[in-house]
């Protein structure tokens, strides 16, 4: 059963990954449309940029947890391994024939409930 401080940190959790989605695109359009940057330096940028925005929310106000080295390693191991399983279930929609759109749907499925779940248990215990 899902305890009410749960679903109060769930919440504060899916506005902060919003929250670094937005910073990922507004930087990545910044980088593109008015410094002139290809795609792959312009997403890489933001990509780095929507990380430490998501570690500081995450931290700060979704675990109510401290800024640290500790915390800051396991958070990109986490974010490694959300990287990874974003690769593993697109990959399968993909050699299933499925759709990108249904693969994004099932990308966002599987990989927010993981990253929490972890974050929950190991990266902020």
């Amino acid at each position: 059963m899902i305890e009410q401080s749960d679903l109060s940190r769930i919440a504060r959790f899916g506005v902060s990954g919003l929250l670094a989605t937005g910073c990922h695109v507004a930087v990545a359009a910044w980088a593109i449309d008015y410094a002139g940057w290809s795609s792959m330096p312009a997403n890489t940028f933001a990509f780095v940029c929507a990380t430490v925005g998501s570690y500081l929310l995450q931290t700060l106000w979704s675990f109510s947890s401290r800024v640290g080295r500790k915390t800051l390693l396991r958070f990109l191991v986490v974010s490694i391994g959300g990287v990874t399983l974003t690769a593993l279930v697109s990959h399968a929609a993909e050699r299933a024939g499925i759709g990108p759109w249904l693969g994004i749907a099932m990308v966002i499925c599987v990989v927010p409930p993981f990253t929490f779940v972890a974050h929950r248990s190991w990266t902020y215990r």
